[in-house]
């Protein structure tokens, strides 16, 4: 079993220091990964008095490719985790680009955990389509792995275009692990036959869908207790409980398996 911390964004403020060391003790205590939400932009309740929604233009969060390049120069070992990057509402080429350079500069240490979202409020800030957001993001990741594994492509989808075109540099395995959730079966069964395609008994591609049996989670680390560890962290290397074996993926935000499970 692999336990990763969940990177407190709306607790972690704005003091480039604090955010250093809070990375570093999760590191110094032996967690495989450090996972970061990500949302661009917060609705303002002044005008939606109704707003259900769990973050706010109050909330602090810090953009995860440029926080990731931060954490990338001051870690060393840790796994850079996005549960979930919006991939929807971000531009697909662009996104290759920019997760490129966090596998670099980290060393091959990212893996990409993307999800449609729920907030419409930033879609319509970021212009993208809210309704298409599943069906589009499929062909965002056929994108992205032909982008990240040839210097040129040419591709051509429903949504997007590129003629003899491609993003320099390559992340140095040439792909970069993709993990996904809230999607319905049908969707990850496509997805995961279109993914695996390119790269037979590879399991960069790791998919859960909403409540299946097959999927199991494990519960965040809320930011107050992470708190206390980091304050009151010691040199004693963190010891991982005993487990049954079976592969989780840590933060709650998504459960994940192999597409070949």
């Amino acid at each position: 079993m692999r336990l990763g911390a969940v990177f407190p964004q709306i607790e972690s403020g704005v003091d480039p220091t604090a955010i250093r060391d809070y990375a570093l003790a999760v590191e110094a205590m032996g967690f495989d990964h450090i996972l970061a939400y990500d949302h661009v932009l917060g609705a303002s309740t002044s005008t939606r008095p109704d707003w259900s929604g769990p973050y706010t233009s109050e909330s602090v969060f810090h953009e995860v490719f440029v926080l990731f390049g931060y954490l990338a120069a001051v870690t060393s070992t840790v796994e850079l985790v996005t549960a979930v990057l919006i991939l929807p509402q971000r531009q697909t080429a662009l996104v290759a680009k920019q997760a490129a350079e966090v596998d670099l500069l980290s060393g091959g240490r990212l893996r990409l955990g993307i999800g449609v979202g729920w907030n419409d409020v930033e879609y319509e800030g970021l212009n993208e389509n809210f309704r298409d957001r599943g069906v589009r993001s499929e062909e965002q990741i056929a994108l992205l792995r032909q982008l990240w594994a040839a210097p040129a492509i040419d591709f051509q989808g429903r949504w997007h275009t590129i003629a003899n075109a491609g993003i320099n540099p390559l992340p140095p395995r040439r792909r970069i692990p993709i993990w996904i959730g809230g999607y319905s079966e049908a969707t990850l069964q496509r997805v995961g036959a279109m993914g695996m395609a390119g790269f037979p008994g590879d399991h960069q591609l790791r998919i859960c869908a909403p409540r299946s049996p097959a999927c199991t989670s494990m519960p965040a680390w809320p930011g107050a207790i992470l708190r206390r560890l980091v304050s009151n962290r010691s040199s004693r290397p963190f010891e991982r409980p005993k487990t049954s074996g079976k592969d989780m993926s840590a933060g709650g935000a998504i459960s994940a398996r192999p597409i070949s499970a």
